[in-house]
């Protein structure tokens, strides 16, 4: 991508990283948290891709090895996933595979944030994908997190976006990583370029996962787009996204949030690559 993307550039860039996951079915290895573990297998059979669990330390190397991408998620930690998130994810450096940290809850306790920190200063994660009060605890060593969820108060909002875009750049500089910071407004950086993506619905936020989902989602499209991780990225949430407006559209009447979970899965398991460019919301700056 050139400094200043093109119309040109930009064209079907989206669809080519959809239809390469589709082409290559990326195996993903997940150490995620219980909570949300067969919502994100099925959202990586739903895009394409194919999901590995395992947080075995004593297994979690040789599964590793014969994936493409390893999943990191923090939201129920406990001693035997933290020695198995290291293990793995040291294995995922030595081959060279993608590998994404979800520091769900960081800052909300001080072993959540310590173990975040850790993971980016000795993994090197590709890709850090987390809300904003997540992303500033990495980026300052404590945070405010409420729970799982962004400070009400630390969001990212039109009047202060282009703070927060200069933010998630120089924090991609500074891990020499992606940054997927996301809400409200998305944004997914590197040291150059952030995508700004309005795709959602806020009815989103009363699912349990639909972040976690996320992760597996852009594990699976940077293992499927190892040349750009940037777009990669950004891709996958674009298609989070939208398959949130899709599939509230899709709502009837005494439909609730369980069913809404389901037709977003539908919705990614159903997009076509001219869905997802034609309904992506997004500018480069």
């Amino acid at each position: 991508m050139s400094n200043h993307p093109s119309e040109k550039e930009k064209e079907g860039m989206l669809a080519a990283c959809l239809l390469n996951v589709k082409a290559k079915c990326p195996l993903v290895h997940n150490i995620t948290n219980y909570v949300t573990v067969n919502d994100v297998a099925n959202v990586l059979l739903a895009c394409g891709g194919s999901p590995i669990m395992s947080d075995e330390p004593e297994d979690v190397s040789d599964i590793t090895s014969i994936c493409g991408g390893l999943n990191i998620n923090i939201g129920t930690l406990n001693k035997r996933s933290i020695e198995a998130m290291f293990v793995a994810g040291k294995r995922a450096r030595e081959l060279g595979h993608v590998t994404l940290l979800d520091p769900v809850g960081a800052g909300a306790s001080k072993l959540r944030t310590e173990t975040a920190i850790r993971i980016v200063e000795e993994l090197h994660p590709d890709v850090i994908r987390g809300n904003i009060s997540e992303i500033k605890t990495l980026a300052n060593g404590c945070g405010t997190t409420q729970g799982v969820d962004a400070d009400a108060a630390d969001t990212v909002t039109d009047e202060n976006l282009d703070a927060m875009v200069s933010l998630a750049k120089e924090l991609a500089s500074r891990f020499s990583c992606v940054i997927a910071i996301t809400g409200a407004i998305d944004l997914v950086a590197d040291a150059g370029h952030c995508f700004v993506i309005r795709n959602g619905r806020p009815e989103m936020s009363r699912i349990t996962g639909t972040g976690c989902q996320l992760s597996g989602l852009a594990t699976a499209y940077c293992v499927a787009n190892p040349d750009n991780k940037l777009v990669a990225a950004a891709s996958a949430v674009c298609l989070m996204g939208l398959a949130g407006e899709i599939g509230f559209a899709n709502m009837k009447e005494g439909d609730g949030n369980s069913t809404y979970r389901n037709r977003i899965i539908d919705a990614i398991y159903n997009m076509t690559a001219e869905q997802l460019e034609a309904g992506a919301k997004y500018e480069i700056r």
